[in-house]
């Protein structure tokens, strides 16, 4: 069994709901968003999932940090040099941007997500525009110094932690599955930036293929043992639902104390 935990960095509230979904009612409603990390243990090992990025990034993209993912780590016990496996879920800006931030990793991605990140699809502006070049420089020096294991559609991290590629709002976003004392939780990462997407088949406009971003909703409520154990990937309302441990850091394993309806 694993624990896992939510640790929060960032924020972006300056947002709508034209911004989340892509047939919108009330399009021009506030809709924040929050940016996580993810942190699985049992006692034994220690993985990460996803990196946030840092401050030289928000600065480029006009994002700020609330805290370095670094120092957000802390209360866990966790410090970046001892983080010795991360699983990336894609390679956009906010899930792998701060590869360079944790050097011993040894990381986990799709096969598909770096063959899109670094394929013909990048000389669209509109699909490159989530990703930075830097962060998948730093990926490939991965795979030459022989740290990257790279799955192709389902794969198994470790016992009781798999991943199982999406695609959809990028092409090879996978979402992370983990056992837990209550049932199997599902990481959704973008597979699901919201409750509301997953839960009422609503697309997040961030998309490659549509079809597989429908298709992942399915998925995803397969992977996870009942429908509040879906977790996705910047939706201020986890919060809400699982309870804090400490401040910005929210327990998942344990189950929601409040089930999500949207």
């Amino acid at each position: 069994m694993w624990d896992v935990y939510a640790v929060k960095y960032a924020e972006r509230n300056a947002r709508t709901r034209a911004d989340s979904f892509i047939f919108a009612d009330n399009h021009d409603a506030p809709h924040a968003m929050d940016y996580f990390v993810w942190v699985l243990r049992n006692g034994v090992r220690t993985i990460l999932v996803d990196t946030g990025y840092d401050s030289a990034e928000a600065e480029r993209r006009n994002r700020p940090i609330s805290t370095d993912p670094r120092l957000a780590l802390k209360p866990l016990g966790l410090a970046a040099e001892e983080i010795d496996e991360v699983i990336v879920t894609h390679l956009h800006y906010d899930h792998a941007g701060g590869l360079h931030l944790f050097p011993n990793a040894h990381l986990h991605m799709q096969a598909a997500e770096m063959a899109y990140a670094t394929g013909p699809c990048m000389c669209h502006g509109t699909l490159r525009d989530p990703f930075t070049a830097d962060h998948i420089c730093e990926a490939v020096k991965r795979i030459y110094s022989g740290r990257v294991t790279f799955h192709d559609g389902d794969g198994e991290v470790a016992q009781g932690v798999t991943v199982h590629c999406i695609g959809g709002h990028s092409r090879g976003l996978q979402a992370v599955r983990v056992l837990t004392s209550v049932g199997w939780l599902c990481l959704a990462s973008d597979a699901a930036h919201y409750y509301e997407n997953v839960l009422k088949n609503k697309p997040f406009p961030i998309v490659v293929d549509l079809q597989n971003m429908l298709d992942g909703f399915g998925t995803l409520r397969r992977l996870a043992s009942r429908p509040g154990l879906i977790v996705p990937g910047h939706d201020p309302l986890v919060r809400l639902h699982f309870p804090e441990v400490h401040e910005g850091i929210h327990r998942l394993d344990q189950g929601p104390t409040t089930e999500p309806t949207s």
